[in-house]
């Protein structure tokens, strides 16, 4: 379990004021116990105060006596990442993306071409080429591939932006 995700695993975030006061689910404390586990594991926690901590855990009603519990052992919120962590990031977002459109125009081709080069010499003796239809695929398929090859800046400070907006909700929570 990464540390900083622990929170969004809370049937509530037990952090919130409005959280606080609900009751805990077993679940809950089963999300302390297994951070619990892990600190010891680690070496962080001894086995005395291992053993404290699991049985206020145990004992405890609501979601607010929670978060005292791992305080020690969890970042309160995710660490923010630089600007060229992000960046490189869109990079290999977009990289991933270059990769899926040319995969997604290479493999349906092929398979037509190869349906349409089978059903020319299927037809008699020789080889017939009909009118060649997978050009149609390719150009499907092409499209959307030629986009990602010829939009790289755009897609990387779209992904960019993204990440900015999804780092920034996560540290206002």
């Amino acid at each position: 379990m990464t540390l900083p995700s622990i929170w969004a695993t809370f049937t509530q975030d037990p952090r919130r004021p409005e959280s606080a006061r609900l009751r805990a689910s077993d679940r809950d404390r089963e999300v302390v116990m297994e951070c619990l586990t892990e600190g010891y594991a680690e070496g962080r926690l001894d086995r005395s105060e291992y053993d404290e901590r699991v049985a206020a855990t145990t004992q405890a009603r609501t979601l607010g006596e929670l978060p005292a519990m791992i305080a020690d052992l969890v970042p309160d919120r995710a660490p923010r990442a630089a600007p060229e962590d992000l960046h490189a990031l869109a990079v290999r977002s977009w990289e991933a993306a270059r990769r899926q459109a040319l995969l997604r125009l290479l493999v349906p081709s092929l398979v037509c071409w190869a349906i349409w080069v089978a059903s020319g010499w299927a037809q008699g003796a020789g080889f017939d080429p009909a009118f060649p239809w997978p050009l149609f695929v390719m150009l499907g398929t092409g499209a959307h591939a030629l986009r990602v090859l010829t939009h790289r800046q755009d897609i990387i400070d779209e992904e960019q932006r993204r990440l900015e907006k999804k780092q920034r909700k996560a540290l206002g929570s």
